[in-house]
């Protein structure tokens, strides 16, 4: 095979990998012979670099195009939410106020879809971009052009430069029949329309964009050459002049028919061609907005309504049960397959024995299934007057059902645990939890590869992997030698991850990334946190008793010193890195709330953490001082209460540069 043909056909293998990993969530081939694939088209590439191509998967992150960054003009804001009528009543309220008089509303339906904005130069399309954080976006004119509503060539006499924002979504008639094909292709189908959307505009080839059929609705102006309407209204008659499908709207003089509108847009919203998410209610009046201005990531002048979530009636096929990586075993339910919030809902959570127990759910029974936060399907309620004769009380499992081992309830705990030691369902979430992403990071080792360590006898604890060589490797079913010292070279690179990803990675129970991390910034190093009394650990702001108890009993154990020692014996990194800020904060403990003009609460916080101090998400008698931003809530009511100092942001900021 020429070189030029097996480049070609490298990149569309491994585009059909990615495409199956990142769109579908069902890869197809395991993580090491992935890595080959890709090894082997990058270095033909670095050979034959006449053959490089902008749109080759070794050009992308995570599988996903590299395409070109785009920085907007004029950001795209998001929106701030709110969830019932008084929060809208609130909003009226400090419009009015600001304004001294008497406002006027537009509602529009709220597209759950991929916001985007398009900019026409002299009447025709230019280009495309998708929103990203707000301030840069990516380049996607080449998906974008494949949309068939979105107007290549404005009609009338449009503006020599104008900007518009909109959205892209995939309509529910084309999602049902893309699924449809897909499933009879015997091809999983999309989890919802948003997400297909999303992907769709991320495709690298266009043709791939234009099978999915997308749709385009325009609800703003960005960038306008010329003068500008009044009203916003008058905004969108101009962009339907210039053939741009727009949002439907209507105008409101006083917040409560909108409040009744909004109402009657939720009881309708199953009458539109796309999924609606909530609606958007902003003011009319240019002058207006600009007047209110905007905060660092949302507009003042509109808000967001989210509609409660779509419920709908199933049957329960079955009860499965999971095993963790802490050995509890946690139910989930198997549905007959139903259409939620745009997405196909065929599984849901029953959280625990106790659960079931009480909503006395049965299988065969007709369950009602939402999706929390339009994310996480979950049961409701039973049916009682639906359920089958014959139906029993499910019987919660007093085994493992991977290993075969006792499962036992803790007093106090509704947790059910397998008490086998060497359970391979825990080992193998257990490994899998020490390699991602949040924890050690080790390149390559994912569940294909966890399992095949498991089996091989190659694993039984994280240092055994430290242990590990290219010939241990070299030696297992499809591992070749290059795979094998990747892997190696992945996992030596782990080393250098850092006391606190090292803490969260021994998945020691109750010790999650923020507490390993207020943990390593605390004692500098595993010498010093094994030195710790209970005590110590209790006076630490967000290391509660229970917390500290598991620590505790985990450094103390056999087991855990035996494996500290172990990891410490293959040079694993015990020390957490040196502040750079100073300390001028050592020692207090800070919560932040509401709104920040001048930065994000995330970066607010690393500024203490730089200087010393620590960030806390809830108050205590251990706060040193309240941080209050815009629409500060409960958090600053109960600090005002407890009598803890509150600073405004401008005096944060003054303690921050304080002796700078």
């Amino acid at each position: 095979m020429d070189i030029k043909r097996e480049i070609d056909k490298l990149r569309r293998e491994i585009e059909a990998h990615n495409y199956a990993y990142y769109e579908r969530d069902d890869p197809t081939i395991p993580d090491f012979e992935y890595d080959a694939l890709m090894r082997r088209l990058r270095d033909l590439e670095e050979q034959y670099p006449e053959y490089r191509a902008e749109s080759s998967p070794t050009q992308r992150v995570g599988g996903r195009a590299a395409f070109s960054p785009v920085a907007h003009a004029v950001p795209l804001e998001s929106l701030n939410d709110v969830f019932s009528a008084e929060e809208l009543r609130s909003f009226d309220v400090r419009c009015r106020e600001a304004l001294g008089g008497p406002v006027s509303y537009v509602l529009e339906p709220k597209v759950d879809g991929l916001s985007v904005s398009l900019t026409y130069l002299g009447g025709s399309f230019a280009s495309g971009a998708t929103r990203g954080d707000g301030v840069t976006g990516e380049d996607v004119t080449h998906n974008l052009l494949t949309i068939e509503n979105l107007p290549g060539v404005l009609r009338g006499q449009p503006p020599d430069r104008l900007v518009v924002r909109g959205e892209v979504y995939m309509s529910r008639e084309v999602f049902a029949d893309i699924n449809a094909d897909r499933e009879a292709n015997d091809l999983p189908p999309f989890a919802n329309p948003r997400n297909a959307a999303a992907g769709s505009m991320r495709q690298l080839d266009p043709a791939a964009a234009a099978e999915r059929r997308l749709s385009l609705v325009v609800f703003n102006i960005q960038e306008l050459s010329g003068g500008w309407p009044d009203t916003h209204t008058e905004t969108l008659d101009l962009l339907a002049s210039c053939g741009f499908p727009v949002n439907t709207h209507a105008v409101f003089s006083d917040m409560e028919a909108t409040y009744r509108a909004v109402l009657d847009l939720g009881a309708r919203r199953d009458a539109y061609p796309f999924e609606m998410d909530g609606a958007v209610i902003k003011l009319n009046d240019l002058a207006a907005r600009r007047t209110l201005g905007s905060t660092s990531r949302a507009p003042r002048w509109a808000i967001a309504y989210k509609y409660p979530p779509e419920q709908k009636e199933t049957t329960l096929l079955d009860i499965l049960i999971q095993v963790g990586r802490t050995g509890v075993l946690t139910p989930k339910a198997k549905l007959v397959p139903v259409c939620l919030a745009g997405a196909t809902v065929t599984h849901a959570t029953l959280h625990n024995l106790d659960f079931i127990a009480e909503k006395d759910i049965r299988i065969g029974d007709t369950v009602l299934v939402q999706k929390a936060g339009d994310i996480i399907p979950e049961i409701l309620s039973v049916k009682q007057d639906k359920r089958p004769e014959g139906a029993e009380p499910y019987v919660f499992p007093q085994t493992c059902p991977v290993c075969g081992a006792p499962a036992v309830r803790d007093a106090g705990e509704a947790a059910v645990r397998c008490t086998g030691a060497a359970c391979p369902a825990q080992r193998h979430r257990a490994l899998l939890h020490f390699a991602s992403r949040g924890a050690m990071d080790i390149d390559g080792l994912g569940t294909a590869t966890a399992s095949l360590l498991l089996s091989e006898g190659l694993f039984a604890s994280p240092d055994d992997l430290y242990r590990l060589t290219p010939d241990d490797l070299a030696q297992l079913p499809s591992f070749k030698e290059k795979s094998a010292a990747n892997l190696i070279d992945g996992i030596a690179r782990s080393k250098s991850r850092g006391l606190a990803r090292l803490l969260f990675a021994l998945g020691i129970r109750h010790v999650g990334q923020k507490a390993s991390q207020v943990l390593a910034e605390r004692f500098g190093s595993m010498a010093a946190l094994q030195e710790a009394s209970l005590e110590e650990l209790t006076s630490i702001a967000d290391i509660g008793a229970t917390t500290a108890g598991s620590l505790k009993r985990f450094l103390d154990s056999a087991q855990g010193r035996s494996l500290i020692e172990g990891l410490q014996t293959c040079g694993v990194e015990m020390t957490a890195p040196q502040k750079s800020g100073g300390e001028k904060l050592s020692g207090l403990v800070f919560v932040l709330t509401g709104t920040l003009a001048r930065q994000t609460r995330t970066q607010a916080a690393a500024r203490i953490v730089s200087q010393g101090g620590l960030v806390s998400g809830s108050i205590s008698a251990k706060t040193s001082y309240v941080v209050a931003g815009e629409k500060a809530g409960g958090k600053l009511a109960k600090a005002k209460n407890l009598g803890i100092p509150v600073l405004t942001e401008e005096e944060f900021e003054a303690m921050l540069m304080e002796g700078s």
